[in-house]
């Protein structure tokens, strides 16, 4: 695998796929090059030696051994086909050409290969290579022949340099080719980019799976798209969670304050200290309380936050947290002390506390909180004898945001009960609003047993 320097490789996609193919380009072309002019000088070879055993053939043809000398028939137009040949009775020369002396390189060669036995061809060196092959005759007679390579050698290396010049037009073709159709195969990619940017994608209710794509870039929208919802969804769980936390923490920092305010108004004795000092910590310990459950529950998403709670001594905790107005009475009342909720304290306190909150706050004279176990597990009826809720609002009841009365001077935010519903059902719950109860408002929670 061939690494470039940080500062060579491209920064595209782009030039990076054609650099890709145009080095697997490259390597497969200087194989098939490299393979192709081997053959094709091979084949110049055989074409070569089959001339050469040729011409050795036709000079057989002169060569008389059937007397006890060897002889040599010469023709009157036999110096061509003399040229470069060499007749040998055994080791003793009959006959070579008249331009190569005995002792000279190609006289040796040939002689070389009379003494190896006439088996193969060979090729001798120099600045103009030459190719012998030998022929052996009967009689112990061997003629050897010779072919001056310089054409062959030229035509091979012909093929070699048109070979080179094709490899480089391929190369470039292979590179403006991948180049072009890579841009075409990522116009895909870059409408999407564009798309993204135009549509602000999270805010966007537009999806890439709605465009036509390729199959593959298909498959990769619908991924975006899942992540984009997925991307939504935390952030409209995290602004679910900012208001909730606003909305619940409210009350108990509303009491904090008042108690400062009112221990600060004038000098207070020990015993008022220690009652400022204990209604804070209360409160201090509410709002620890709702930060935990707030933010197990957003952690947790829908799961169930494990453990049970005995439900009477839950309730009455949340009472004992409320400030209920001076004309109002809150009562805790149950069918069996040893009541068990399918679910922890914590949890329980949280999903009754906004019920209450609401009941208190609209309540004439009393507010009433009663446990029971019913068919479905356990059931607790936060009851009033306020206004109730307008029939035309019922609907909109659990809706976050929502108020029936956003006049009034109670100051809610219309996220209690929402919130109350949501962590019941967090723990396979339920939290609903009684319409057939009168006078005042009727809330039921239902959650598992224990």
């Amino acid at each position: 695998m061939i690494v470039l320097p940080p500062r060579l490789t491209p920064r595209t996609l782009r030039g990076r796929l054609s650099l890709v193919a145009l080095t697997s380009a490259a390597l497969v072309i200087t194989v098939l090059t490299l393979a192709f002019n081997a053959v094709a000088r091979q084949h110049l070879e055989r074409q070569a030696d089959d001339e050469l055993r040729t011409r050795a053939a036709a000079v057989a043809t002169t060569v008389d051994t059937d007397g006890p000398v060897v002889r040599v028939h010469e023709g009157a137009h036999d110096d061509l086909l003399d040229s470069n040949v060499w007749v040998y009775d055994g080791t003793r020369t009959i006959e070579r050409p008249s331009n190569a002396a005995a002792d000279g390189p190609l006289g040796r060669a040939a002689l070389g290969l009379v003494t190896d036995g006439g088996r193969r061809c060979a090729t001798a060196g120099g600045p103009r290579p030459v190719r012998l092959c030998p022929m052996a005759l009967p009689q112990h007679v061997t003629v050897v022949t010779a072919l001056d390579l310089a054409p062959y050698r030229s035509s091979a290396d012909t093929v070699l340099a048109g070979s080179l010049a094709l490899d480089a037009v391929m190369l470039v073709c292979t590179y403006v080719v991948t180049r072009l159709a890579v841009g075409r195969a990522l116009r895909p990619v870059r409408a999407m980019t564009d798309q993204a940017t135009q549509w602000g994608a999270v805010a966007s209710g537009k999806r890439f799976g709605s465009t036509r794509l390729p199959s593959e870039l298909a498959r990769l929208g619908t991924s975006l798209d899942a992540l984009l919802d997925r991307i939504r969804t935390l952030l409209r769980h995290e602004r679910q969670l900012t208001a909730e936390l606003s909305h619940e923490l409210r009350t108990p920092l509303s009491r904090i304050i008042a108690e400062l305010d009112w221990w600060r108004s004038r000098p207070r004795t020990p015993t008022e200290t220690q009652a400022v000092q204990a209604v804070i910590s209360q409160a201090a310990a509410s709002m620890h309380t709702i930060c935990d459950t707030l933010l197990m529950d957003a952690r947790e998403g829908v799961e169930t936050v494990p453990g049970t709670a005995s439900t009477l001594p839950a309730l009455r905790r949340v009472a004992q947290q409320c400030d209920p107005p001076g004309h109002v009475t809150l009562a805790v009342t149950g069918q069996d002390s040893h009541l068990q909720a399918g679910v922890s304290a914590a949890l329980l306190e949280r999903i009754i506390s906004p019920l209450l909150s609401n009941s208190l706050r609209y309540a004439h004279s009393q507010v009433c909180v009663h446990a029971r176990t019913d068919a479905d597990g356990i059931r607790i009826d936060v009851t009033d004898d306020g206004p109730g809720v307008p029939s035309v609002f019922t609907g909109q009841l659990f809706t976050p945001g929502r108020r029936a009365d956003p006049g009034d001077t109670h100051g809610g935010a219309g996220l209690g009960l929402p919130l109350a519903r949501r962590l019941a059902r967090s723990a396979g719950g339920e939290v609903s609003y009684d319409e057939q109860h009168t006078p005042g408002a009727r809330f039921t929670v239902r959650l598992p047993p224990a």
